[in-house]
């Protein structure tokens, strides 16, 4: 699962590099596309549940599985949440990234990104063999409502391993101690998605792509995690 891991992180890096003005989501999910099988995998999203492609790219006030398409050119102060899946000799890696598009990205939403990103290796650091799932989503909540941001509710992380999604699912909210116990050699994808606004949400008619009911944008990040007996072990790196 590190393998697979690194191969997300090396195509989201490659991905990243390219965001700029003027860019589609669909020359995004190209370059994904041809880099996965350069690095010998096989994409984990296309196909899953007739999913079309092999990349979510989320732009603004879409969460997540927004659907890569010619049309949907990036501008100056959006921002891009990309999230990559792969499958190598049966094991999968996940990971998400949320990047602005330019400079001229305003400061409050810079602000979402950092602490989106925060809240994940706040969550990441309560993997931990004895802890539970509640720890982790309780970290990242009280991190993200702390800045005056809120946790989309209707999507969560998950373990992850000979399938993509696995038990247990994993939320970005909780109480400290409830839910499912982390035991050592479980595999959790911790994914915060946090909204500028409101936590409510809706799926557009394309019955994949989720926004923020009240139009607000939002952020994504993910990354898989091993629970080992020396601490949290970050696969997606």
């Amino acid at each position: 699962m590190r393998q697979s891991g690194h191969i997300v992180r090396q195509v989201l890096d490659y991905v990243r590099s390219m965001v700029a003005p003027g860019v589609t989501t669909m020359d995004l999910e190209r370059a994904a596309e041809k880099k996965i099988g350069e690095l010998g995998a096989k994409p984990a999203f296309k196909g899953y549940y007739d999913y079309p492609c092999v990349l979510c790219t989320s732009v603004n006030e879409e969460i997540v599985h927004g659907i890569p398409s010619e049309k949907r050119e990036l501008k100056e102060g959006d921002i891009v949440s990309i999230d990559c899946g792969v499958v190598l000799d049966g094991y999968y890696g996940d990971a998400a990234i949320t990047v602005p598009v330019s400079d001229t990205v305003k400061p409050e939403l810079r602000k979402l990104l950092t602490v989106t990103e925060e809240s994940l290796y706040r969550g990441i650091d309560q993997a931990r063999i004895g802890n539970s799932v509640g720890d982790v989503g309780a970290a990242v909540q009280e991190h993200v409502e702390a800045a005056g941001f809120s946790v989309v509710r209707e999507f969560v992380g998950h373990g992850i391993g000979t399938h993509l999604h696995e038990e247990p699912q994993v939320p970005n909210y909780g109480a400290r101690g409830h839910g499912a116990k982390l035991r050592e050699g479980m595999v959790i994808a911790i994914e915060p998605m946090v909204n500028f606004g409101k936590p409510e949400t809706r799926v557009l008619g394309d019955k994949w792509t989720a926004v923020t009911a009240d139009g607000s944008f939002s952020a994504h990040f993910e990354h898989c995690v091993a629970v080992t007996k020396d601490g949290p072990m970050i696969l997606t790196k």
